[in-house]
Parts: structure tokens; sequence; C-alpha cells
């Protein structure tokens, strides 16, 4: 079951990142990273092709309130996002406990220096000692080894194989995890 989720009042910071909510003034950095080729093909969507794309994804970040940009304390630039995603219910572990999915995307120039699981680590974190989430799922497709590391790092277990339709129109294998809240006494069935 989806929890409910409101990123407007928090920053999350690690030794490298602040995780804050995303604002229009973000969007240069946005439009930097999300144009460039080979980072939303790895997430199932199209690179940028102008700055509207950018603008209007922008928007829905900031309306939805589920999404983290994550800026990169040495430079003070965003580089990439985390976003605690609606749950479907096929791909929903325990219907009757509160969850979300986590996907995030980072900026090419930023890949293989363990920024991205430095910042799921500090979510993780967050949902399960402030909001007390049940558990969180994350998935990656079958060929993006990128994410699986990052899956991997962040102490998710496999949960199952399913396919994915992305907005490119494609269908992806995709592995999907969990991982449960550690502080939850209940039991967990998968």
């Amino acid at each position: 079951m989806d929890a409910p989720v409101d990123v407007t009042k928090v920053r999350l910071e690690t030794p490298r990142l602040l995780l804050r909510p995303w604002m229009d003034e973000d969007l240069e950095d946005f439009f930097a990273y999300a144009s460039v080729d080979g980072v939303g093909p790895m997430a199932g969507w199209r690179p940028h092709e102008n700055r509207e794309v950018s603008r209007a994804v922008l928007r829905r970040f900031i309306d939805e309130k589920k999404t983290f940009a994550l800026v990169l304390k040495e430079s003070g630039h965003v580089i990439g996002s985390i976003g605690l995603e609606r749950l479907e219910r096929s791909e929903d572990p325990a219907p009757d406990r509160l969850g979300r999915e986590i996907g995030y995307v980072l900026g090419k120039d930023h890949w293989g220096r363990g920024l991205m699981p430095e910042a799921v680590k500090a979510v993780i974190e967050y949902c399960f000692t402030v909001w007390n989430y049940d558990f969180l799922t994350c998935g990656h497709f079958l060929r993006n080894s990128r994410s699986r590391r990052v899956v991997e790092k962040c102490g998710f277990t496999f949960w199952k194989e399913a396919a994915y339709r992305t907005q490119l129109g494609t269908v992806e294998q995709t592995l999907l995890y969990v991982r449960y809240n550690p502080r939850k006494r209940e039991e967990h069935h998968v």
C-alpha cells in the first residue's frame, strides 16, 4: 500500500550530497544531465530534447512532492534525483503494509563515484526512522548493472522479475527488490 510522502520540508545531508526538494531555479542543472544520451534510457525515458521538456518534468517534481534533488556539495549543482514512487498493484510485496518504490537517476559525469548509494541510504534511513515505512522496493532493468550495484550496496533483497513498459514504448525485463524496515517487529512475508 502506498505510504504518504511529502518532501517539501525535508533536507537530508550526506558527506558529499544535500538532498532537498526541487525548485524552479534547478532547471538548468536538470536539463544539463537529463539531456545527455544514456541517462534517461537506463530508467526508461528519452533524453530531454529541450528546456521545455525539463521544465514540465521539473514542475511535476515540485507539484507531486515525492522527488528529491541531489545537490553535489562541492559544486552546488543538482546532479540527479531520487523519487519515492507509487507502487503498482502487481509490485506491492506487502499490500497490508505501507511502503514506496525508490527510483533514482544520476548525471553521467558522476557515475562510478558511489554517490547514488550514499543518497539512497540516506533516503532509506529517513523513510524507516522518520516516516516509519514498513518497506521500500527498488528495481532496475536487467541490462543496468550500475543500478544493480546500487541496490546491492543498499541492502535490498531480490523479490521477483517482471516486465516493465517504458515511456520509450519498449518492454524491459526488470529485477525488483524489497527492503523491510528492521525497526518493525512483525515478521515479514514476501
